[in-house]
C-alpha cells in the first residue's frame, strides 16, 4: 500500500488534535475530576473507534488492490494473447518458446512452441545468421533500424511486416496485406509512354504507287491497332509512320512477357514484299513527370533504331531491355543522310585547330582504314590531324608495315599520351568503329574532349557517348571504312585518294565482310568500286591478309575441340591454360562458320592478358549480339564478342546458360 495512504491519520494535524484533546481533559480534570474522567473515557473510545476504522479501511483497500492486480494481470495476458498482431519469443536454438493466439491463427495451428524458425520463416534465417556473425549493416532483404530489423514476408496469401529484435529474441508480425495490394495496384497503374515507328516504310514502299502504299500502311495499322486493343494499350497516330502509345505498367509487363510479338507479326505479314516492313518501338517507364517519360520513350526509340530497327527497347529507370532484333538492318537506298553528315563533319573540322582520330582497343584493319579516311578528310581542308595508336597487334602488323613505307602518313600516328598533350578546347575528337567510351583506346580523351564525333556501324548498346555533337551510326553498313568512304565522296568536291589510302579503306571493308561474303549491301560494293577506281590494290590487301603457317596450325588446334550444341551451333573451348591471341580466336570462329549445318559459332579461350574471350559469329539466322550482350559484351547481329574474368570452364557454363534461357523463351533461330 502506498505510504501516503498508510499515514493519512498520522500527519501533524491528527497528532496536534489528539494532544489538544488530552490537554483539555487534563484541564477539566483539575477543576472537576468526575467530568475529566468522563472526558478521558470519551477520548479513549474515540481513539479506539478511529483505530478500528483504520484497520477496516486498510483491510478493504488491500483486498481491493489485490483483486485489481489479479484482474489486471489476467486482462494483460488475455490482451497480449488476443492482440491484432503476432508476437513470437524464440530461444537460442532458434525454436519458438511462446507465441500469442494471433500467430497460431496466421499459421492455422494450435501452437507453434517447439517449431523451428527456419521452417516458419525461411527468409529470416540469413538475418539471424548475420546477427550471429556480427554484421551490423542489416541484411539485403531487410532494413536495420537501431537494434531491430524490418522486412516483409508472405505467408499463404497474406503479407506481413516482420520486426525482429535479435537481442530480446522477439518477433512481431503485422498484417499489411491491404497495404501491399494497394501498393501493387498503384504500381500496376503507373503510366508508361511509348512510340511505334515503321522504320523502313520508304524502303518497303519503294516503287509502289499511292494506292499500294496506302493499302500497305492500312494493313500494318490494322495489325498494330488489334495488337494494342488486345493488350490494353491506348494508341494514337502521330503521322503516317509513327504512333503514340499510352499504357500502364501491368500492360507493359504483359508486352514484355509476349516479347513484343507484334514485331514478328508485322514482318511475317509483309514477308511477300521485297523488303518486309519492320517496326521499332521505344518505351519509357518509371519517371516522375510526363515530360521525362516522353524523353525516355524517344531515347529508347533512338536506341532501337541505332541497333538496326525491328526491335523494341524498354527503359524502366536504370533497366534497359531489348526485344526482337532478329533481322538485319535494312540498307537505306538514299544517300541524303551521308551527304548531310559529311557537310556537318566538314564544318566541324574547319572550326577546329586539330582533329584527333581514335578507334577501339585492340584495333583491327577497319579501325586503321577508317582512321586514315578521316585523316584524309581533315587534310583536304588543311586541318592538322592525328590518328591515335597505342601499339601494334597481330591483326594490323602487316597493314602498319605498309603504312610505315609512307613517311608523311606514318608520322600522323601518335600515342594516347601525345594525343592528350595535343588536345585543346578547340580540338575535334573523331571516334570510329565504336560508340562506347570504355572501349576506346584512351577513355581520358573522351572525358577531356569538348567536341566528339562518332562514326560506327555496330548496333547501339546501352553504353553510349551521349554528349557527341555528331553521330553517324548505320548498322546496315558493313564497316566503319564503308561509312567513311561514303562521307569522303561528299565532304569535298575534288576528293583524290592516294593508292595507299584507298587500299587501307578497302582492306577495312574486306576484313569486316570476310571478303564480301557477309553483311554486304549494294552500297558496300559501290564504296568498294569507288576505292578501286581510286587505285586500291587488291593484291596488296591479299598479302596483308595472308595467314602464317604456325597461326593456321594453332587455329586448327582450336577447331579440333569444337562440338555441336542445339544441332546448329559450333562451340569450341580450348584446354585450361592454353593462351591464344584475340585474332586467332576470332579467325577460328569465322572458320567454324564455314562448316556444314553450322548456323552460329562460339570460340572460348584465354587471351595473353589473362581475360577469357568469347568470339561469336553467325550467318544471320541467329542474333549473336543478343547473346554477347547478356554476358556483358556486344557487337553485331552476325559478329560479336565479350571478355570475361575467370576460367574457360566458367565462361562456357555462362554461355550455355544464356543459350538455354534464349532457347526457352524465344528460340535461338528465326
Amino acid at each position: 500500500m502506498p505510504k501516503f495512504l498508510q499515514q493519512r491519520w498520522h500527519g501533524y494535524y491528527t497528532v496536534w488534535a489528539f494532544m489538544l484533546m488530552l490537554l483539555l481533559v487534563i484541564i477539566v480534570t483539575r477543576y472537576n475530576w468526575p467530568l475529566g474522567i468522563i472526558s478521558l473515557i470519551l477520548v479513549a473510545a474515540l481513539c479506539y473507534l478511529l483505530l478500528k476504522a483504520e484497520m477496516r479501511y486498510r483491510k478493504n483497500l488491500l483486498e481491493y488492490i489485490n483483486g485489481l492486480s489479479f484482474r489486471v494481470k489476467r486482462v494483460e495476458g488475455e490482451a497480449i494473447s488476443a492482440l491484432p498482431f503476432g508476437i513470437v519469443l524464440y530461444g537460442e536454438d532458434k525454436t519458438v518458446e511462446w507465441n500469442n493466439r494471433y500467430v497460431c491463427k496466421i499459421f492455422g495451428q494450435k501452437t507453434l512452441v517447439g517449431d523451428s524458425l527456419q521452417e516458419l520463416f525461411p527468409s529470416l534465417t540469413p538475418m539471424l545468421n548475420d546477427k550471429k556473425e556480427g554484421h551490423k549493416d542489416g541484411h539485403r532483404d531487410g532494413v536495420k533500424d537501431g537494434k531491430q530489423i524490418h522486412t516483409e514476408i508472405k505467408i499463404g496469401e497474406s503479407h506481413f511486416h516482420l520486426m525482429l529484435n535479435p537481442e530480446e529474441r522477439l518477433i512481431y508480425l503485422y498484417d499489411i496485406t491491404d497495404m501491399v495490394v494497394l501498393r501493387e495496384k498503384y504500381e500496376a497503374e503507373k503510366l508508361a509512354i511509348g512510340i511505334i515507328m515503321m522504320d523502313n516504310l520508304d524502303e518497303a514502299a519503294q516503287g509502289m504507287d499511292d494506292q499500294q502504299r496506302t493499302s500497305l500502311i492500312a494493313r500494318v495499322t490494322t495489325e498494330i491497332t488489334e495488337w494494342a486493343r488486345q493488350y490494353g494499350v491506348y494508341l494514337r497516330r502521330l503521322s503516317s509512320d509513327r504512333y503514340l502509345m499510352m499504357l500502364n505498367y501491368q500492360s507493359l509487363q504483359e508486352l514484355e512477357k509476349s516479347r513484343f510479338v507484334i514485331l514478328d507479326e508485322v514482318r511475317e505479314m509483309t514477308a511477300e514484299l521485297k523488303v518486309p516492313m519492320t517496326l521499332s518501338i521505344g518505351l519509357g517507364f518509371g519517371a516522375e513527370s510526363i515530360n521525362e517519360l516522353g524523353e525516355l520513350a524517344q531515347s529508347s526509340l533512338d536506341m532501337a533504331l541505332g541497333r538496326g530497327g525491328d526491335q523494341a527497347a524498354v527503359k524502366a529507370g536504370q533497366r534497359l531491355s531489348f526485344y526482337g532484333g532478329k533481322s538485319n538492318a535494312v540498307e537505306k537506298r538514299t544517300r541524303v543522310r551521308a551527304r548531310v553528315i559529311a557537310h556537318a563533319l566538314r564544318d566541324l573540322m574547319q572550326e577546329s585547330d586539330k582533329v584527333i582520330i581514335m578507334g577501339h582497343k585492340m584495333p583491327d584493319m577497319d579501325v586503321i582504314g577508317a582512321s586514315i579516311g578521316v585523316l584524309k578528310a581533315a587534310q583536304m581542308y588543311n586541318v592538322e590531324a592525328y590518328v591515335v595508336l597505342p601499339g601494334r597487334n597481330p591483326s594490323i602488323d602487316r597493314m602498319m608495315d605498309q603504312v610505315q613505307k609512307d613517311e608523311k602518313l606514318f608520322e600522323r600516328f601518335i600515342s594516347p599520351e601525345q594525343a592528350l598533350a595535343l588536345l585543346s578546347p578547340h580540338s575535334l575528337l573523331v571516334i570510329v568503329d565504336t560508340h562506347k567510351a570504355s572501349m576506346t583506346m584512351e577513355p581520358k580523351l573522351v572525358q577531356n574532349a569538348s567536341r566528339i564525333v562518332v562514326v560506327d556501324h555496330h548496333r547501339r548498346g546501352e553504353e553510349f557517348i551521349n554528349d557527341a555533337v555528331l553521330v553517324y551510326m548505320e548498322p546496315y553498313a558493313s564497316s566503319a571504312s564503308e561509312l567513311v568512304t561514303e562521307l569522303l565522296q561528299y565532304i569535298h568536291e575534288k576528293i583524290q585518294l592516294t593508292p595507299m589510302e584507298a587500299t587501307m579503306l578497302l582492306a577495312g571493308i574486306t576484313v569486316d565482310t570476310k571478303h564480301f561474303a557477309l553483311h554486304t549491301g549494294s552500297r558496300t560494293f559501290e564504296a568498294a568500286g569507288f576505292l578501286r577506281r581510286s587505285g586500291a590494290d587488291t593484291i596488296q590487301i591479299q598479302r596483308m591478309l595472308k595467314e602464317d603457317l604456325q597461326e593456321y596450325l594453332a587455329k586448327s588446334e582450336i577447331i579440333k575441340h569444337a562440338k555441336m550444341v542445339y544441332d546448329h551451333i559450333a562451340l569450341a573451348v580450348t584446354e585450361p591454360g592454353t593462351v591464344i591471341p584475340q585474332l586467332l580466336i576470332a579467325q577460328a570462329a569465322d572458320t567454324l562458320l564455314n562448316m556444314t549445318d553450322v548456323v552460329a559459332s562460339f570460340v572460348i579461350s584465354e587471351r595473353p592478358d589473362g581475360l577469357i574471350s568469347i568470339s561469336a559469329r553467325s550467318l544471320g539466322r541467329m542474333n549473336v549480339q543478343v547473346v554477347m550482350e547478356r554476358l556483358g559484351g556486344g557487337g553485331h547481329l552476325t559478329n560479336a564478342a565479350v571478355q570475361l574474368k575467370g576460367t574457360v570452364e566458367e565462361a562456357e557454363q555462362k554461355l550455355l546458360e544464356v543459350l538455354s534461357q534464349i532457347e526457352e523463351k524465344e528460340g535461338l533461330f528465326e
